[in-house]
Formats: structure tokens, C-alpha cells, sequence
């Protein structure tokens, strides 16, 4: 729907603002909305009851290609609508689908989904009115209401993290719906929000890490986010992620792994460090959260799966000068991210001189078909006694609980891969939303009855739309509802 001129070409207006003027008068007049003979088409859709009522109804054409989401009016009663004028002239015949909140290929029509054909519609002389209903969306149901147990909650002391970790961003489509999510986070009475700003591995050999504009966050998007976090009394922690171009050991392999790329890795990561130091300074962010599994091998004694990652020997003292810069650019706490199962005894040294330990959560707590919420919190309870209150002992720091655990079947054993646990829309396992609500609801017993835990945060929160697939968001699925008893039960804003 771009502005044409009457001989039917796009119009481009170019303006050079005159030096020394403090004031322009710019008076344009749009010709037409339409190019050629074709007239326009109205899109009309009817979307089911179901339908959330913070969504929006987007349509996507396919004309040689899907092209961006393009948001739809609301008309009320479930009815959308969008008119296409234009560029009728050089289409012809092409497809197009309704989806929700622009996440086309994930909350679509189910007609149009999982790869399927979009609807077909050609250019026409005579206008035209195209009346559709979607019947379902894929991967949304009506749900019945969560059974919350209630059980007695200990409030936790000041400085407990009740929080939300979203989803790395991947798409600029996500930077509308991320206020409203936001405000879906408050709801659920937490008290942080963990923001994963993204960057790129765009070259391996040489290697650079940078930020790709268009798929990555920017430093004003993530400024924004924080913002409006603050605005609500979220307190903020910046954990950035990196957008790796293979599986994490198949991509370490892939590297040469000589002196002169391991010089160029530490120089990349301390920018990527100092970067988002600066950017948690600047957000007024509470916390910084490094480290984590893609890192390992370039730890002192790194290793490639059981293969030596050949990390200089002095690389100890390279880590401990990157985060000495990073506290002279952030003044707040630094944790250092660690996955459990796996990688506690592959803490380094220089963790005693950080502020705290982010664990990353992810352990089996039953090999049970239909495991029962009792034997699973007691296996949580087991697994936290046993191996993580002695590493907390032994460091001194405190621990907050990251949990990761996906809406599939199979869920309570572990062990389910990341393309389960923090990609959207997988289809690799079958969705079991209620395990995914029971192993919360386990865990979070557990935790209830062991104050030397300092947090417990929900990771791989997908902002855009709920989704109820198989993936880790609690986003409008039952855990999200567990969360919503125990966290202000623990901050002791409930009874």
C-alpha cells in the first residue's frame, strides 16, 4: 500500500532540510494508493472465540516469498480486515495467511500452517471482498482452569528473585508486543525480568561476534525494554546470548583453535563483555549475567566434549582481566551463569570473585512415564541437598534457580534437546502442558523448604504470543499459573 504516482510508479520523496532554518513547512499530496488497472482487494477474517483479547490479527502475502506480517484492523466481534491496493500491477496471482501478533510460521491459521500453502487470491480489473474464518490456530486451545494446590508458602528475605527470562529476541517484529509482555510478567507478581540482548557469530575463522542489525538487538531495543520493566518495579538482569551458527560443540570443532584465533576470541568476548556491561550500567539494570554453556571450552582445562579445546595456558589470567574491566563498566552484581546438569565441576576459579551463581536448571526428576508431582519434588529435593547446597557452601555465593524445563512429553526425565526446550514451535516431541506444570509446581516445593536458594527464575519466555507448544515458555500455559501462586507468596505480598 505504498504511494504511487499517475503514471504508476513508486513515489520517493527526498527532502535536504535548509541550513540555518528553524522551521520547515512540508505540504505533500498523495496521487494514489494504486498502481495500474487492478482494483483493490478487501481481506475480511472471522477468528475463533478463543482468540486472546490482547492479540492482534496480522495477514502475510506470499509473492514471491512470505514478506513482513502486516497488522489488520480490528472491526469488533472477531472480525479483521485489511484492504490491499497495491502493487496489484505486478503480482498477479499470490498467497496469503492470517496469523497472531505478526508470528506467522508459528501462531497461524491452522489451514495455512506447518508449511502448508497459503491461501491462493489474483489481481482483478473489479474490486474484491474475500470473506474468511479461521477455524483453529495452531498451537492454542481453550484450556481448563489450572488446580492449584495450596500449600504453605516461607516468605523469602529481601533480595529473593521471583523472575521471568525471555526468549532471545530473533525477529524485529517482537519489539510491539514486548510492553504487553512485560506487563504479562508483572501479573505473574515477579520481581525481575532477565533480558537475553543477542549477538551474532557471524565469521568463525577469523572469528567475530558483532551485532547484526535487523536480527539482533540493538542497544536503544533493549534500553526500551528495560525501561518499561523499571516503570512496573521489575528489577532488571542483563544476560546476553550468542546466536551460534552450528550446535555448540559442532561449531567448536569446526574452529582452528591456534593461538592467533584464540587471541582474536578472548579480544571479541571482552567486547561483547564490556559492551553489555555498559548496556546494563546505562539500563539501570540491578544485575549482569555471564558465562554459560557456549563458553566452556574456553575455560582453564576447557574441554570439546571429551576433547581438549587447546585454550592458552594463561587463559585464567584472560578471564580475570575481562571481567576487571567489566566491573570498572558496571558497579552491579555479576553472576556467572552454570548449567545443571553437566558443567558444576567445570566451575572456574575466578567465580569467587563474582557476586553469585545463575544455574542454569534442567535436571531429570523422574524416568517415570507419569510421574507424580510428590516423587518429583522429593527427587528436586535430593538432587539440591546432595550436589548444589554443598557447591553453594563450598563457594559462598549465592544461587539463583534458572528452570528450563519444556511442555513435552518426557519432560521430567531431562536431557530433552535445546531445539525442544527454547525453540518455539518444535515439532520434535509431543506437547504435555500439564508435565511441564508439574515439575514447576515439584520444584518450587522443593525450593520452599531451603532457604540457602536466593531465586527461582522461569527461563525461555517467548514474548510475542502465547503458544502452546513444547517449547520451555510458560507463556499462557498452566505453569504459568503455578508461578502465579508461588512467587508472591515468596515475596510475601500474599498470605
Amino acid at each position: 500500500n505504498a504511494e504511487h504516482g499517475s503514471d504508476g510508479t513508486f513515489t520517493l520523496r527526498q527532502l535536504i532540510v535548509p541550513a540555518g532554518e528553524e522551521f520547515v513547512d512540508v505540504i505533500d499530496l498523495v496521487t494514489s494508493w494504486q498502481a495500474g488497472s487492478s482494483s483493490p482487494i478487501l481481506f475480511e477474517v472471522t477468528v475463533p472465540e478463543e482468540t486472546p483479547v490482547t492479540d492482534i490479527i496480522s495477514i502475510q502475502f506470499n509473492p514471491y516469498g512470505w514478506t513482513v506480517p502486516i497488522p489488520m484492523w480490528a472491526m469488533g466481534g472477531n472480525q479483521w480486515t485489511y484492504q490491499l491496493y497495491s502493487p496489484l500491477n505486478i503480482l498477479g496471482t499470490f498467497e496469503y495467511r492470517y496469523c497472531r501478533n505478526d508470528q506467522c510460521g508459528l501462531a497461524d491459521d491452522v489451514l495455512t500452517s506447518m508449511g502448508k500453502a497459503g491461501r491462493p487470491v489474483s489481481s482483478s480489473l473489479l474490486p474484491q471482498d474475500l470473506q474468511d474464518s479461521v477455524s483453529d490456530w495452531l498451537w492454542l486451545e481453550s484450556l481448563p482452569s489450572t488446580t492449584l494446590v495450596g500449600l504453605p508458602v516461607a516468605p523469602r528475605t529481601p533480595g529473593f528473585w521471583a523472575g521471568i527470562e525471555f526468549l532471545s529476541q530473533g525477529d524485529p517484529t517482537w519489539s510491539y508486543w514486548l510492553p504487553q509482555a512485560v506487563l504479562n510478567v508483572q501479573a505473574l507478581f515477579a520481581n525481575w525480568l532477565v533480558l537475553t540482548p543477542e549477538w551474532t557469530v557471524s565469521r568463525t575463522t577469523p572469528f567475530v561476534l558483532t551485532s547484526v542489525p535487523g536480527s539482533d538487538d540493538l542497544f536503544a531495543d533493549t534500553s526500551r525494554l528495560a525501561a518499561g520493566a523499571h516503570a512496573l518495579n521489575l528489577n532488571t538482569a542483563v544476560f546476553p546470548a550468542v546466536d551460534l551458527p552450528a550446535e555448540i560443540d559442532a561449531w567448536w570443532l569446526s574452529a582452528p583453535h591456534d593461538l592467533p584465533w584464540w587471541n582474536a576470541w578472548f579480544e571479541q568476548y571482552r567486547a561483547f563483555a564490556v559492551h553489555h556491561a555498559d548496556l546494563a550500567t546505562r539500563t539501570g539494570s540491578q544485575a549482569l549475567i555471564l558465562g554459560g554453556e557456549w563458553v566452556l571450552p574456553a575455560l582453564p582445562g576447557g574441554q570439546i566434549g571429551s576433547t581438549g579445546s587447546s585454550v592458552p595456558t594463561d587463559s585464567e589470567a584472560r578471564w580475570r582481566a575481562i571481567l576487571t574491566e567489566v566491573r570498572a563498566h558496571f558497579n552491579g552484581s555479576i553472576l556467572w551463569a552454570i548449567a545443571y546438569p553437566g558443567d558444576l565441576d567445570l566451575t572456574p576459579a575466578f567465580v569467587r570473585d563474582l557476586d553469585g551463581i545463575y544455574l542454569l536448571w534442567n535436571a531429570s526428576l523422574s524416568t517415570s512415564a507419569s510421574p507424580g508431582v510428590e516423587e518429583m519434588t522429593g527427587a528436586a529435593g535430593v538432587l539440591l541437598d546432595s550436589e548444589i547446597q554443598p557447591f553453594q557452601a563450598v563457594l559462598g555465593k549465592p544461587v539463583i534457580i534458572g528452570a528450563a524445563y519444556p511442555s513435552a512429553v518426557g519432560a521430567a526425565s531431562g536431557g530433552i534437546p535445546s531445539e525442544v526446550v527454547l525453540i518455539p514451535g518444535s515439532t520434535l516431541a509431543p506437547v504435555d502442558l500439564q508435565i511441564q506444570a508439574d515439575l514447576y509446581q515439584a520444584l518450587l516445593a522443593a525450593v520452599n523448604t531451603r532457604p540457602w536458594v536466593s531465586g527461582f527464575v522461569s527461563r525461555g519466555y517467548y514474548p510475542p504470543a502465547v503458544l502452546h507448544d513444547a517449547s520451555a515458555s510458560v507463556h499462557g500455559k498452566p505453569a504459568a499459573d503455578i508461578l502465579w501462586y508461588w512467587y508472591p507468596r515468596f515475596l510475601g505480598i500474599a498470605p
